[in-house]
């Protein structure tokens, strides 16, 4: 199984000693991906539901394109993945910029996640529109694309226009991967239709409603003509109170299920130290090996 581990956003705190080792030491025990998840602002008092009190002004967020740049310059082979960056809060030409650099500055090693984002506010403080965010993705990462590719570019869509513009330094390899977090059929029929992978939410499990939207990614992708074995799919196992015994089981149960990868989250398992997530993350790494 190809595995990645989750950046530990809310927990590593500001310290570029820790958060340099806690990258190298997952670089050194073989973790293939590096994934990091985007807040810009956090709100005083979390939504109703139980994941999004990790998502307050308390908890801290690092800007995942500023952060992957560093992590770029003391790594040489883990991949960098943002999931996910909440593309509509954002423009879409700074962030094919500064992919675009991060791409350069590790050699080919970005994997660019993208999601609508569930934060109204954030959108609202940002000064973005939440309510057509799904529809201008689509565009947005049409144009990514081009940028990405063409020397100069002529875009006329609902939200951007350019005409005879482009970009420099571009890829090396004149694209980046874009992959989509989705939990909604209609977010998952995008990234099936529109991009490289999917980035299935965290907050899963390997049971028969996964097993249905997997089929609907799958049917999604060969609908739209495109070979639904060439695209990735990232399932995630949280450490929680348990085992590699229990961690490799539910990844297996991932991989039987269709996914391509899994990506092992630490944070919100009650950990209060980040040597208890070093120390995760050993034991994952010596189990699987």
């Amino acid at each position: 199984m190809n595995f990645g581990v989750s950046f530990p956003q809310t927990n590593i705190g500001n310290d570029p000693v820790v958060i340099r080792n806690f990258v190298q030491t997952a670089e050194d025990l073989g973790f293939e991906r590096l994934t990091l998840v985007d807040h810009i602002l956090g709100a005083k008092d979390a939504r109703d539901t139980p994941w999004a009190v990790h998502y307050t002004i308390e908890y801290g967020f690092h800007e995942p394109m500023a952060l992957f740049a560093w992590i770029a310059g003391f790594t040489e082979k883990i991949q960098l993945v943002t999931a996910n960056v909440v593309l509509p809060q954002r423009q879409t030409e700074l962030v094919a910029k500064q992919a675009a650099e991060i791409d350069i500055l590790s050699g080919g090693r970005l994997v660019l996640g993208v999601g609508v984002g569930w934060s109204s506010a954030e959108f609202k403080a940002l000064g973005m529109d939440f309510d057509n965010r799904g529809d201008r993705i689509e565009e947005q990462v049409a144009l990514l694309r081009q940028l990405w590719s063409d020397e100069l570019v002529d875009f006329q869509g609902q939200w951007h226009q350019m005409r005879d513009m482009g970009m420099n330094p571009r890829p090396a390899r004149r694209s980046i991967p874009i992959w989509f977090g989705a939990m909604a059929d209609i977010a998952i029929r995008r990234a099936a239709r529109i991009g490289d992978g999917w980035l299935m939410s965290p907050r899963t499990k390997p049971d028969d409603v996964m097993r249905r939207k997997i089929e609907i990614f799958h049917e999604t992708a060969q609908a739209a003509g495109r070979n639904s074995d060439q695209l990735g799919i990232d399932a995630t196992v949280f450490a929680e109170d348990r085992g590699p015994d229990e961690w490799l089981a539910e990844a297996e149960a991932w991989q039987a299920m269709g996914a391509t990868s899994v990506t092992f989250r630490t944070s919100e398992s009650g950990f209060t130290s980040i040597d208890q997530h070093l120390a995760a993350m050993r034991k994952l790494a010596e189990a699987a090996a």
